[in-house]
């Protein structure tokens, strides 16, 4: 499995042979407080960088997920409908969001590296 990728979004995605598994990252979900619901796109919908596909909500707010990259949703998370709090005690592991068919893994290599996004996240303090 790849190391993880960032977004300016504070979304994660790991690369795995074509398929991004995408999450929001820690820093995220600690923004956001305690998840409460979560819609997730449908398995099938094709999708373009940067477009809005699901949505996260908390006690104290609803914030978008983005696409990270271009391509076609090949799986959801089902169990964060039960199970929404998992985003918060496991953003990076079990509380992935979705699945991305990428149409070109090379948008994936052109996102953040941990490094560069821990920077980012320092110049937002």
């Amino acid at each position: 499995m790849s190391d993880p990728k960032f977004t300016k979004d504070h979304e994660w995605v790991r690369l795995e042979g074509g398929i991004a598994t995408i999450g929001i990252t820690d820093h995220a979900q600690n923004a956001l407080g305690d998840v409460v619901f979560v819609d997730l796109p449908e398995v099938g919908r094709e999708v373009a960088a940067g477009e809005s596909i699901a949505v996260v909500e908390s006690v104290k707010a609803a914030s978008d997920v983005y696409a990270p990259i271009a391509g076609k949703i090949v799986e959801v998370n089902s169990a964060l409908g039960e199970n929404p709090g998992t985003i918060n005690s496991a953003p990076t592991t079990d509380g992935w969001f979705f699945k991305i068919e990428a149409a070109d893994v090379a948008e994936v290599a052109a996102l953040m590296d941990e490094a560069a996004y821990a920077a980012f996240v320092d110049t937002l303090a």
